[in-house]
């Protein structure tokens, strides 16, 4: 039996939710008003992330039933997910101590850890590494960090719909040139969940994601690349890679405004693809120009090392060394009024 229809049928769900999400929010007056730390100007239903967390959870428990994923991926996937759709929900409607939000975020990712059994063998340079206990600290660490910062690169319409569909579409092509077709299913579905939502969220957005959506995408993002690292080292750099624009901005703009003192988790608008929003003066241009980054530059660097024997950690580093250039050159983590009074200047 084959469940292509879950294709057409995940997408359209998510499109038909996502709009009585939108409604629900207007009717109950849910709105992202803009303040002088956000990057809109029109405030906007909020919350919508919500559909993407519904139609995949509902698109893995009939790829479980088919068989078409293991039930510990299933079990690490689903309940993960689910807790961090769980919270941003929470904190969507109200909020919740950042402490509070931590250790759950924490308890997802031990959770996948404890189904899926942890990371895997890597390469590194030639060098094959069983890391133990000390490479699941770095799983940890790794989910809870690919989950926050999903959450502080979802500023701009589109953005962060855009990002996990080029990268689920890459990761799909990587799976099929590489002979594992079965795991193309997972990404696959996920990517059509977004799609469904992104009719609703591309610039100028009608509704935002809200933080159960991006919470939700950035800890299945991380799963997906734990699974790819049972089938390969390569893919699991390969899963490294492709979400680089995220990884490099966030990473680079976190550690920056530590050195500075600031309270990371405080809302801000420093990130690079924030910068450039307003260089721009429009979302859509930085939107389209991380999609191009992402199949042009960050997918052939994949596909090199999945196909052409480029080292892992050797590809990771020339993928991102331009996405560094790029985050320095739009100011990623510099304090707003240093590069005003740059400008003015």
């Amino acid at each position: 039996m084959t469940f292509w229809w879950l294709i057409p049928a995940i997408c359209g769900l998510s499109f038909a939710l996502t709009a009585g999400l939108r409604r629900y929010a207007l009717a109950r007056s849910m709105l992202d008003v803009p303040n002088d730390r956000s990057s809109h100007t029109v405030p906007t239903p909020r919350g919508g992330g919500v559909s993407i967390v519904v139609t995949f959870l509902s698109g893995l428990v009939a790829m479980w039933s088919a068989g078409l994923i293991d039930s510990g991926f299933f079990l690490g996937a689903a309940g993960a997910g689910g807790l961090v759709a769980v919270i941003g929900f929470m904190d969507d409607h109200g909020h919740i101590a950042a402490r509070w939000r931590l250790l759950g975020h924490f308890s997802a990712a031990a959770w996948v850890l404890w189904w899926t059994g942890g990371l895997a063998p890597v390469e590194v340079f030639g060098m094959t590494l069983d890391p133990g206990w000390v490479g699941n600290v770095f799983a940890l660490f790794y989910l809870v960090w690919m989950l926050n910062l999903y959450n502080f690169m979802d500023g701009i319409d589109g953005l962060a719909s855009v990002e996990a569909i080029s990268v689920c579409g890459s990761a799909c092509l990587l799976y099929w040139i590489t002979g594992h077709e079965g795991f193309v299913w997972a990404p696959l579905l996920l990517a059509m969940a977004v799609l469904g939502f992104l009719v609703w969220n591309f610039p100028p957005a009608k509704i935002f994601m809200g933080d159960a959506g991006s919470g939700f995408l950035g800890i299945i993002l991380g799963v997906f690349a734990l699974q790819a690292a049972s089938l390969s080292p390569d893919l699991l750099w390969a899963w490294l890679i492709l979400p680089g624009v995220f990884i490099v901005d966030a990473t680079f703009t976190l550690l920056r405004r530590l050195l500075r003192g600031e309270k990371v988790y405080e809302a801000h608008r420093s990130h690079a693809y924030q910068y450039a929003s307003r260089v721009y003066g429009r979302h859509l241009p930085v939107t389209t120009a991380v999609a191009l980054i992402n199949v042009l530059w960050l997918l052939p660097v994949a596909i090199a090392v999945v196909v052409a024997g480029l080292d892992g950690a050797a590809g990771l580093i020339i993928a991102y060394v331009p996405l560094l250039v790029l985050a320095v050159k739009f100011h990623a983590g510099e304090s707003e009024v240093k590069t005003v009074q740059g400008k003015d200047r």
